[in-house]
């Protein structure tokens, strides 16, 4: 019922934490740079227009909507973040994410979303895809886990986007890079 408020990548999400976290008991990452724009822009027209603000709808526009759904929806009431860093997503993930390891998470789920500007906006913003990516990161490794290293890295192209991260999962990327934190990932083998 609650799904049904969410546009297809907030459906999609919801789909990939419920196959990644069936009994809902995971801290929760969820990182976008644009979040549901769509809905944000439509709200701010119909106030141009005179149009009364829904509660309902405000409450779908906000960066946590998704997760927020999720978490009512399974059940989980573990933390849960949404985070936007300006092109640097993937970096403010990873970093957030090192912090609950840090601090005696054994393992937390993390996610990567996003979809096109409104095209309205389109000129000001990197081109995107809609598109999103699940991961269990965790201090034990699994039998089929694979080991995430972070190193320095002089990197000026373009801010990574969820795709960029899949490419790098499926092998087709050796490694990937933030241009805003000069981080890179890549992974490694696991020690025996």
């Amino acid at each position: 019922m609650l799904r049904r408020r969410l546009n297809l990548l907030g459906r999609a999400v919801c789909d990939m934490l419920a196959a990644i976290d069936p009994d809902a008991e995971s801290v929760i990452l969820h990182a976008s740079r644009h979040g549901d724009g769509e809905r944000t822009l439509e709200m701010l027209y119909g106030l141009d227009e005179g149009e009364p603000l829904s509660p309902a709808r405000f409450g779908l526009s906000v960066h946590n909507a998704t997760v927020g759904v999720y978490s009512i929806a399974s059940g989980n009431r573990r933390s849960q973040q949404a985070i936007a860093a300006s092109g640097g997503e993937w970096a403010a993930l990873v970093a957030e994410a090192r912090g609950y390891l840090a601090d005696h998470h054994s393992s937390l789920v993390v996610i990567f979303s996003d979809q096109p500007v409104p095209e309205r906006f389109a000129a000001y913003a990197p081109e995107s895809f809609s598109a999103a990516v699940a991961l269990r990161l965790g201090v034990e490794p699994a039998t089929t886990a694979r080991c995430l290293t972070e190193t320095p890295m002089a990197f000026d192209g373009p801010t990574l986007q969820p795709l960029d991260i899949i490419d790098w999962l499926m092998g087709w990327r050796e490694s990937v890079a933030c241009p805003m934190s000069q981080r890179g990932w890549q992974f490694a083998g696991l020690p025996s």
